[in-house]
């Protein structure tokens, strides 16, 4: 059988109805449940979903991918969105044979593990985005798992867009119904998906930066309450690491957003361009904030090292008064242990009383004065 009836085969996906799962996750909102797709589609392959657009609407009866590539290419008023979820080399074959995908950009989409960036090659675009979620948690210890990482790979051309995702949350089924109904908006081709899922994924950003902010404001509580030097410093280096994977998803996407800002970028439709900025303006509000937690997390972690040093020391002075006290009655009836015959006051009828009293008033006194210096 040839390459194209192979990818027929896998692809053709009749109504969509059979491939999507309900959706319940609402865009925008904070701290979600994973709403994703079946990391396997009911046809066996890494296959999500694959429609037809013309004029920014659905194809009613979607073809089989290869007849939709044909269909769009001879018309030339839409573009074809295919939808893949971690597809093997094998399966990812066919597709960069379909759509003429440069070799360097399949093997990154297959691969993942890349980092935020935009690579143009001749008439073609490739995007990775790095997606992040939240993970719900009901007390946050220092093995608590706060951020989830996955990536988003889109490939863009002037008749198609194909999605690449990677990892078990950033599902773009609400994404792809969101786009549908504004098909003034999705006209635009292949550029407007582009835009929407660099939206979606910043704005995804901010949700997970807010809900990271309630961890931090927790654990400062923590520290800084009365028996702050008791808190557990193992959370606060957790959210420090949990920070740093925060970051790298976030920080280096900033230089990709102005790249697809770039009015000399003619891959993507002008008009979206500006688009870009905005979600580029996001993006910069997503890594000023989280540099702002890290620096705050510092701040969070010294102010515990130092009211650990301070309780050391305090129980430090608290032992030293103690003993001190403690000396004078060791001392005295070290002397008195010694059974000298020829000692003061050794067989005088009151002497035993006396060296108590001595003993307790040197005490009580040495006890009021540590008081009052703030030792006891």
């Amino acid at each position: 059988m040839s390459m194209a009836g192979n990818l027929r085969k896998v692809t053709s996906l009749g109504t969509v109805g059979g491939l999507r799962r309900v959706a319940r996750m609402a865009r925008r909102r904070r701290r979600r449940v994973d709403l994703s797709h079946p990391a396997r589609s009911p046809l066996g392959s890494s296959v999500v979903n694959c429609v037809a657009y013309e004029y920014g609407r659905r194809v009613p009866a979607c073809p089989d991918l290869v007849d939709a590539v044909e269909r769009v290419r001879k018309t030339g008023d839409g573009f074809v969105w295919l939808g893949l979820h971690e597809p093997t080399a094998r399966e990812f074959a066919g597709v960069a044979e379909l759509f003429d995908l440069h070799p360097l950009a399949v093997e990154d989409a297959i691969e993942a593990h890349q980092r935020p960036k935009v690579e143009r090659y001749g008439d073609s675009l490739f995007a990775v985005f790095k997606t992040v979620c939240y993970v719900e948690h009901d007390e946050l210890t220092a093995t608590s798992e706060v951020v989830d990482t996955g990536e988003i790979m889109v490939f863009v051309g002037q008749y198609f867009v194909i999605t690449v995702r990677h990892g078990m949350h950033g599902s773009l089924g609400p994404l792809r119904e969101e786009l549908e109904a504004a098909p003034e908006h999705l006209a635009k081709g292949p550029s407007a998906v582009l835009h929407a899922v660099a939206d979606h994924v910043v704005d995804e950003y901010l949700n997970v930066v807010e809900s990271v902010q309630e961890d931090i404001d927790e654990v400062e509580t923590e520290v800084f309450a009365e028996n702050g030097a008791r808190a557990d410093p193992g959370r606060i280096y957790q959210l420090k690491r949990e920070l740093l994977e925060l970051k790298r998803a976030v920080v280096p996407l900033g230089r990709p957003l102005l790249e697809l800002a770039d009015p000399t970028l003619r891959i993507v439709d002008q008009e979206i361009q500006a688009y870009f900025r905005d979600v580029s303006d996001h993006q910069q509000r997503a890594t000023e904030q989280i540099a702002a937690f890290d620096e705050l997390l510092n701040s969070i972690l010294q102010a515990h090292l130092a009211q650990v040093t301070v309780a050391q020391n305090e129980d430090m002075r608290k032992i030293t008064a103690w003993a001190a006290i403690i000396a004078v009655p060791t001392m005295v009836c070290g002397m008195y242990g010694m059974n000298f015959d020829h000692m003061p006051e050794l067989h005088w009828r009151y002497g035993y009383g006396m060296v108590i009293g001595v003993i307790s008033v040197i005490c009580v006194t040495l006890y009021r004065r540590f008081r009052r210096i703030g030792w006891l």
